[in-house]
Formats: structure tokens, C-alpha cells, sequence
């Protein structure tokens, strides 16, 4: 059996919200793999379904760009060290330049190697340089996303930013006319649809025939491995686990979520109502959700030493 470090253990912690003893048995149990241990955590009743809970967030901003017409838009992220720095002005218009600015790139190393935006004789990867120096924090850009509706390809290309730049979201709605796409009513609804999506972490699709065959599987196979179906006959668990299969797989997809702010409809219908609306059918193409830090570990620190190295004190 491989070695379970407390290490380890306070990951699985984090990463599930279960307690330290169901920590390191899971771990136990599964030979020292996380995923493993994850797995049986929520077979076990102990650990959510929701991606990415409890990971420590880096700080920052998340920001974004639409471009006028719709028809190009990015969201960005910007990583610094303290939320103090990201709540500075200079910080927040450097993040909303580079965002503006990669609308017309494709990569991250492309944005740093082009002049900036609002001085052509320095190049981006030098104005992060200078506003390191400035503020006092190491700067980063981590990560945009650019959506561009396809060449004769009618829509519109909308964000959502919430959390004052903790969460952000991108969507591309496409329609079948050129006056469904400039009408307000797409606008709109591109709008809601962002905010549905910041509001329901656990989406990750737009429908259930978007979800990958392998991750259907793992959910099954969570769902059998499941202690209260231990005593019941194959015929009955496999009725059982088809149900909870179908209830997993719509919450992990938006057309199948209730619309937040009218609860009685989906997603799906309010979709089908602005259709109506628009003169022709609309489609949520694709959407990125951004949160801010996500998968980042920020080094843990005495708050004292670090208040006193903010101050100069130490």
C-alpha cells in the first residue's frame, strides 16, 4: 500500500470538503490516487459532484471585451498576488486594455510579443514588467478565451462578468437571419443565458449530447459502485442507476436548468420563447466560464508577516 502523506490528505480535503479520517481512507482504499479517492468519497455519499470544490483562488481580475456588432468577444484573466492590487485603478485598466487588445490574437504568447494597446514603442510583455515594478506584485496573464462568429454565421457574441472580476462567462448564440441576429431580443437573451451560466457552476455543457461517452461512464460507474444499491438485484440497480444517471447529466447542462429568474421554465424554453421573438431559431453554439484562480494554489503565509511586508514594516 502506497505511503498517504498528510499532504495528500489535506488535497483530497480541499478538493472535496470531506473530513480528514474519510480523507485517508478513501486514499487508503484506492492505493494513494486522488481521482480514485475522489470517486469512492462520492460513492460513498461523502464528497460532491461539483467540479472544482474548494481550490484555493489566486487574485486578480477576470475581464472581458465585446467588440461593437457582437460578432467577436473575449474574456480574460489577469492573476496578481493580493486582492488589495486588484482593486487598484492602474491594475483594473491594464486587465480591460489587454482584453480589448486580444480580440484580434489567438494566444497568450501572441498578446505579450505585440505593442501595446496604448503605447505601440513598448511591447505588452514590457508594460506587465513596468506595472510589476509599479504596484509592487508579480503580474500575470494567465488565460483569454476569443469566440468570432464563423464567416456567414449569424449571431451574437455576448459576456457576463460577476463578483466585481471573480467570474466570468462568454456565449455565442447563432440564429438563421441577419435581423433575428441584430435583434435586441438575442441581445438580451445572449445576456441572460451568461448570467444563467455564472450562476450554475456545476454546468459544463450546453446539452446532454455534448457530454463526452467516457464521462457518462464514470458517472455510472459512480453510481453502481453506490452502497445502497449493494443488496438489490441487477435488474433494479441498473433502473436506479439510469435514473440518477439522467438527473446527473441535466444538471451538468444548461438548456436543462431552471431559468433563475423565472424558476417555472428551463433554460431551454426560455430559449424557445425568444426564438419566437427573433423570427427563427436560436442556438447557444458554445460558452467558456472563467473563475478566477481556479486551479491555482496561492502559497500559504502568516497574514501577519504579510500585512508587515505590505507596510514595509518588516
Amino acid at each position: 500500500m502506497a505511503e498517504i502523506s498528510a499532504k495528500i490528505v489535506q488535497e483530497l480535503r480541499q478538493k472535496t470538503g470531506a473530513g480528514m479520517m474519510d480523507c485517508k481512507k478513501a486514499l487508503q482504499q484506492t492505493d494513494g490516487d486522488i481521482e480514485k479517492a475522489i470517486e469512492w468519497l462520492r460513492q460513498k455519499g461523502i464528497a460532491k459532484a461539483e467540479k472544482g470544490a474548494g481550490r484555493i483562488a489566486a487574485e486578480g481580475l477576470v475581464d472581458n471585451y465585446i467588440q461593437p456588432g457582437g460578432q467577436v468577444g473575449v474574456i480574460l484573466e489577469v492573476n496578481c498576488q493580493t486582492d488589495f492590487v486588484a482593486r487598484n485603478d492602474a491594475f483594473k485598466a491594464l486587465v480591460q486594455n489587454l482584453a480589448k487588445q486580444a480580440a484580434t490574437l489567438e494566444s497568450v504568447e501572441s498578446l505579450l510579443a505585440q505593442p501595446y494597446i496604448e503605447d505601440e514603442s513598448i511591447k505588452v510583455e514590457d508594460v506587465l514588467k513596468q506595472s510589476i515594478a509599479q504596484l509592487g506584485e508579480n503580474i500575470q496573464v494567465r488565460r483569454f478565451t476569443k469566440f468570432a462568429l464563423a464567416e456567414d454565421t449569424q449571431g451574437v457574441v455576448d459576456s457576463y462578468i460577476h463578483t466585481g472580476g471573480r467570474v466570468g462567462v462568454l456565449v455565442e448564440l447563432t440564429t438563421q437571419t441577419e435581423a433575428g441576429a441584430g435583434n435586441e431580443q438575442l441581445q438580451t437573451l445572449a445576456r441572460n443565458v451568461a448570467m444563467q451560466i455564472a450562476a450554475c457552476p456545476n454546468v459544463e455543457y450546453v446539452n446532454v449530447d455534448e457530454i463526452p461517452a467516457d464521462v457518462v461512464q464514470k458517472e455510472k460507474d459512480i453510481e453502481m459502485g453506490r452502497d445502497d444499491l449493494g443488496n438489490k438485484p441487477q435488474n433494479i440497480k441498473e433502473k436506479i442507476v439510469q435514473g440518477r444517471i439522467e438527473k446527473r447529466l441535466k444538471e451538468m447542462t444548461l438548456v436543462d436548468q431552471p431559468y433563475i429568474r423565472d424558476q417555472s421554465i428551463t433554460v431551454e424554453e426560455l430559449i424557445k420563447q425568444s426564438a419566437g421573438q427573433v423570427g427563427g431559431s436560436v442556438q447557444v453554439r458554445r460558452f467558456t466560464r472563467y473563475i478566477l484562480g481556479e486551479g491555482i494554489e496561492k502559497q500559504e503565509s502568516n497574514f501577519a508577516e504579510e500585512v508587515a511586508a505590505q507596510m514595509g514594516t518588516k
